[in-house]
């Protein structure tokens, strides 16, 4: 039981943790900040791939589950993750339209990562408040869902771990949090900015990372009940994974410095996962 209350807490801190000081700094936001956001993206990356890579991924195989089996965990972790940000996209695309020809679909700029964008084209339009609670209450829907599957790269982890939060389990749980600032961000400004209090808007912000949690029990449940189980939940964990990295992370901090800058702080960020992993 003592196993289960530390990856609560653990996952707590990343999932309401992360999105609830997304929101807090909602108001603090800088648009001077493009190129440190990108290569701070780009490093988490990197962190990422070394431990889906020669962590997770190794772990699954170490089962002794086929490899084909493994594979298809690992697509259908892409293919989840894939498809919430799909319907993220077209929800968000139809209350402020932010994709088509020749725009990429995915997010250019910190004003986008965070939706500040669309709060001006909200303003500019002169809508009201109420379709500002609105775009967040649908922000809040969204990032909500998305966050059971990153959860459950954390539970993966952490049975494969043994039940002992160190290690990969431990640095995803960071990662993750980080993560989840923008994603915080993005619920919290047309919130705040729709007429609710500070402090509602943060609570409720905060609110969406409890999926967080329960996909973490959920990846420990499952990967805590056999080698196959273990084996399924590790590749579904590093599929969520690799989308989130090579899906989102990677375009965004490219897109947002376009310079070389980006493919370095991803292998500082690999090489010093490797450091994690084998030390």
């Amino acid at each position: 039981m003592e196993q289960i209350w530390t990856l609560i807490k653990v996952t707590a801190l990343a999932g309401i943790g992360g999105t609830g000081l997304g929101g807090a700094l909602s108001g603090l936001f800088k648009r001077d900040s493009v190129k440190t956001a990108s290569l701070l993206l780009s490093f988490a990356g990197g962190v990422m791939i070394a431990i889906v890579c020669f962590d997770l991924i190794q772990s699954a195989i170490d089962t002794g589950v086929h490899i084909v089996k493994i594979c298809a965990g690992i697509a259908f972790g892409v293919a989840i993750v894939y498809l919430l940000n799909l319907w993220i996209d077209k929800m968000t695309n139809r209350e402020v339209r932010h994709i088509g020809k020749k725009h990429p679909q995915t997010a250019d700029n910190l004003d986008e990562i965070i939706h500040s964008n669309h709060l001006s084209v909200h303003l500019k339009r002169r809508d009201t408040k109420i379709a500002l609670v609105g775009a967040g209450i649908l922000m809040a829907c969204a990032i909500a869902l998305h966050n059971l599957p990153e959860g459950m790269t954390i539970g993966a982890s952490y049975a494969n771990n043994k039940g002992i939060m160190q290690g990969s389990a431990l640095v995803l749980s960071v990662l993750i949090g980080l993560h989840n600032i923008p994603e915080g961000m993005a619920i919290a400004v047309p919130l705040i900015n729709g007429g609710i209090k500070r402090r509602f808007a943060i609570l409720t912000t905060a609110l969406c990372g409890t999926p967080t949690i329960i996909g973490a029990l959920l990846g420990y449940w499952i990967g805590d009940i056999s080698p196959l189980g273990l084996a399924m939940s590790l590749s579904f964990a590093s599929g969520a994974m690799f989308y989130v990295v090579f899906g989102e992370i990677l375009p965004q901090s490219i897109l947002m410095y376009r310079s070389k800058s980006p493919a370095f702080a991803v292998i500082f960020g690999i090489l010093l996962g490797m450091i994690i992993i084998y030390m």
